[in-house]
């Protein structure tokens, strides 16, 4: 008997040691009893003492969740009455934050002249370091209000939440306005070639360089048809497909590389086009230039930021097409 009031003893004193003293006294009798009455109707049923009391004991179960139970602690995280507004929460600010973070230190170390693999790196840390603080600082908010019984208002579901239902298939609509966009851009870079938007004392002066007619332009306009037949087939399918989010991206990577290699090394707008402006910016543009010499010059900066905004519309046109592959694929 002394190895089983051991057992006892001591998987008693395990349960009552994390709850307040004020109530340890209680539960150790409540304990004490239920055990002993478990114990004794084992032995009536022809169980030996000790295999009597192992078997309760393994009955309870960990004491700590016994434990838990009579202080009404509950042993998980996150409960049901917040777990959807912080998951909700928590993917909202992951997709924002960490890709604002990533853009805004590229585009910082970019206009400063890093070199690539510093760009690459500082930006990855910071992306890095950025969804870990979004993780822990969320979690340990909502954690606080759980632990803390908080009667923190939760807005509470009703009708007016249900999302709208999507369109199933590409619309017409959408194929109409792509060709339109499309058409527009050919007229456009026609326009600037023969008619210009700029014209200095009577001359046409075009915005691109027209160093890039007509191969480089030819390659747009390629890209161009390329994008109206993506857009006619696209519609012929009715929804989108992993093949199309493919060529989708292919398109848009292909796009951002005639944008981007012109634009790093200079070909890209006309010369004669920035020299008119600099000539029209008088002395405050010129003192502007001298006193970003280091960075490359006014022209630099606006270059850059004009790679990272045409990047980040590429990104989500790529991304886009995934997301609409990914449901149309569960639907």
């Amino acid at each position: 008997m002394t190895t089983t009031a051991t057992l006892t003893e001591r998987y008693i004193s395990a349960t009552i040691r994390s709850l307040r003293p004020e109530a340890q006294d209680d539960v150790r009798a409540e304990l004490e009893a239920s055990i002993a009455d478990a114990i004794e109707a084992r032995l009536e049923q022809g169980e030996a003492p000790e295999d009597a009391e192992r078997a309760v004991l393994t009955e309870l179960g960990d004491p700590g969740v016994l434990a838990a139970g009579y202080a009404d602690r509950p042993l998980y995280l996150l409960g049901p009455r917040f777990y959807l507004t912080w998951w909700r929460l928590l993917k909202l600010l992951l997709m924002i934050v960490p890709v604002c973070v990533l853009g805004g230190v590229a585009l910082g170390q970019t206009i400063s002249g890093a070199p690539v693999g510093e760009i690459i790196s500082t930006s990855i840390v910071a992306t890095g370091g950025a969804i870990l603080h979004i993780c822990f600082w969320t979690t340990l908010v909502f954690v606080i209000l759980e632990r803390s019984n908080s009667t923190t208002a939760i807005e509470k579901w009703d009708l007016d939440q249900l999302p709208e239902p999507t369109e199933k298939g590409v619309g017409r609509s959408e194929l109409i306005a792509s060709l339109v966009f499309l058409g527009i851009a050919i007229g456009a870079l026609l326009w600037d070639r023969y008619r210009g938007f700029v014209h200095v004392d009577g001359e046409t002066l075009p915005i691109l360089n027209p160093q890039l007619w007509p191969w480089g332009i030819g390659v747009l306009f390629l890209l161009i048809v390329a994008e109206a037949v993506f857009a006619v087939v696209l519609y012929r399918r009715g929804r989108w497909t992993t093949g199309l989010a493919v060529t989708n991206t292919i398109l848009a990577l292909a796009f951002l590389a005639w944008v981007l290699v012109p634009l790093l090394t200079g070909d890209l707008v006309n010369p004669e086009f920035l020299a008119q402006i600099t000539a029209a910016g008088g002395e405050g543009f010129a003192a502007g230039q001298a006193e970003s010499a280091d960075e490359g010059g006014v022209f630099r900066i606006l270059a850059v930021l004009l790679g990272f905004g045409i990047a980040l519309g590429v990104g989500w046109d790529i991304v886009d097409g995934w997301i609409k592959t990914v449901r149309a694929r569960r639907r």
